[in-house]
């Protein structure tokens, strides 16, 4: 199990040291939809009905969600969110500083602007870390939300005894010497490493392409953010309900059980949160096993 962490916190570096793209709307998946571009973030919205906003991960695009948005577009008004300086997308407001939290805070007052509060949110990885985030210091602006493959705190995930301070150095030097490489990367670079990511080749390919026109400093500081942050002391007091959704890894070998055993004790403060098991997925659920998420996530938005 340590041997998998180490493994997995070794792909985000490398997926993070890949040159930026600056292609105009790289991610834009509709031809009828409406882009709204902030600055650390943009959204491209697309059908009608009740609102959902959903967040891709780190260096991820919002193509993570195209098939479900084909298949929910007719029944909902999709807000499909991209961060700023991944998979392509300029840098903007994430230029410089810290990511995680200021994007997260930007997301909030969107929300609040638009009036789609309380709203409702599907995040996957960094996207349900946010989520997660949004759930603790904002969750009168939510309804309810899901969580595909996130924790609470990454960095503890190989030492439950860890604090964001003692995992503070060692984050420190991932980020500095990913900001530092200047060697462009390319997706067929990528790809052996991904193979972590996801079971199903075409993802494989498709995620390290993202990783290959991420911004490599904004991916840095993300994934610094993303090891560093510690919402564990907040689960207990979480109002909303949520779903998280996760995998069992078996495809990369992993024991048998194993996950059953590891996300539960992560959760197991936060008694709003409930807990589905994926089989046969890695970190990509949704593309490994769609018809079993598009299953976890039908039942999640049934839910009142």
């Amino acid at each position: 199990m340590r041997k998998f962490l180490t493994g997995l916190a070794a792909v985000f570096v490398l997926a993070g040291s890949a040159t930026a793209g600056t292609p105009a709307d790289p991610n834009r998946l509709f031809a009828d939809s409406r882009l709204v571009v902030r600055d650390r973030f943009s959204d491209e919205i697309v059908g009608k009905g009740p609102d959902l906003v959903f967040i891709p991960g780190l260096a991820s695009s919002r193509a993570t969600w195209k098939a479900t948005a084909e298949r929910l577009r007719g029944h909902y008004r999709l807000h499909l969110i991209q961060i700023a300086g991944f998979a392509g997308e300029p840098a903007r407001g994430n230029a410089a500083g810290d990511i995680l939290i200021p994007t997260a805070e930007a997301i909030d007052a969107y929300l609040v602007e638009q009036k789609l509060t309380p709203a409702t949110l599907i995040g996957h990885s960094l996207g349900g870390t946010t989520t997660l985030y949004l759930a603790e210091q904002h969750g009168n602006h939510l309804k309810k939300a899901l969580m595909i493959d996130a924790l609470p705190f990454f960095g503890g995930m190989q030492d439950p005894k860890a604090t964001a301070d003692t995992v503070r150095p060692m984050a420190a030097k991932m980020r500095d010497a990913m900001a530092a490489n200047t060697a462009p990367v390319t997706a067929a670079q990528l790809e052996p490493q991904m193979k972590a990511m996801s079971k199903d080749a075409a993802t494989v390919h498709m995620v390290s392409e993202w990783g290959a026109v991420s911004d490599r400093t904004v991916v840095a500081r993300a994934m610094y953010d993303d090891l560093t942050l510690d919402l564990r002391p907040g689960l207990a007091g979480i109002k909303t309900p949520m779903v998280l959704v996760y995998p069992d890894n078996a495809p990369l070998g992993v024991p048998a059980g194993m996950m059953e055993k590891v996300y539960p004790a992560l959760y197991a403060a936060a008694p709003t949160v409930k807990l589905t098991l994926v089989a046969n997925s890695q970190h990509f659920v949704m593309l490994d096993q769609p018809a079993a998420f598009d299953t976890a996530l039908d039942a999640f938005l049934a839910q009142k």
